[in-house]
């Protein structure tokens, strides 16, 4: 079956592997899940039939040997409280751990190599401003959004979601000014290993940052859009 027309998101949630090959491309699925393969390629000036081609060479079965796909398969079957410790766990706990570091390594490369012209000034203060951001978005999903949803007011839940859901397209507009800033997370050729360590960083972070909005958005909020719609 064709997967140019299929949504990114849904491609991403149902092929094992399809993430990193979305990564490579830089196609958005978190974000824009909703766009269809065909879309996000044409917007990254890429042939779909070539990320496709690629896409159907992954497996086409479910991995559920790891704790990501058998969270996503647990919500699929209605146990949304197995995706959301998952989500807390391995993105709220680890973006509170990266993007401390990440700041403290973009001062330093800014400090160093301010006066050069690949130097990447002011992604320290973006960095920054990005962890106020997140933080804030986390605090309000482990507050208010998720404890509705493991009590199941899917209903009441609705505002917070649509809410979650526009921050998270704030979240991507600030992703692409990282990429901005980083001429796409690529570390000029004489880069120190300060330097490189931070794009390290931040090629991780943006990796993670982005599949934490595809579960949300994309598997968790659909399933309960879903749920309301049908009630």
């Amino acid at each position: 079956m064709s997967l140019i027309h299929q949504s990114v998101g849904s491609i991403a949630k149902q092929i094992p592997g399809a993430t990193a090959v979305f990564h490579k491309y830089d196609l958005d699925f978190c974000c824009g899940g909703k766009h269809s393969l065909a879309q996000a390629a044409h917007a990254r000036q890429v042939d779909p039939a070539v990320v496709e081609a690629e896409l159907m060479r992954l497996p086409a079965v479910a991995a559920q040997a790891d704790a990501e796909s058998a969270a996503v398969v647990a919500c699929d079957a209605g146990h949304s409280d197995v995706l959301i410790e998952h989500i807390l766990q391995r993105y709220h706990e680890v973006h509170r751990q990266q993007l401390p570091e990440l700041i403290r390594l973009a001062h330093r490369v800014e400090q160093v190599h301010g006066d050069r012209d690949d130097c990447p000034v002011g992604l320290a203060a973006h960095l920054e401003a990005m962890f106020q951001a997140l933080q804030s978005h986390m605090l309000k999903e482990e507050k208010i959004l998720f404890p509705l949803l493991l009590a199941q007011h899917n209903a009441q839940a609705r505002m917070p979601i649509a809410v979650m859901r526009h921050e998270h397209d704030q979240h991507g507009a600030e992703l692409q000014k990282l990429l901005d800033l980083t001429d796409h997370i690529t570390p000029p050729r004489a880069a120190c290993t300060t330097w490189r360590a931070l794009y390290g960083g931040l090629r991780e972070f943006k990796e993670d940052l982005m599949q934490h909005i595809h579960l949300e958005n994309n598997v968790l909020f659909l399933h309960t859009e879903q749920a309301v719609a049908a009630a």
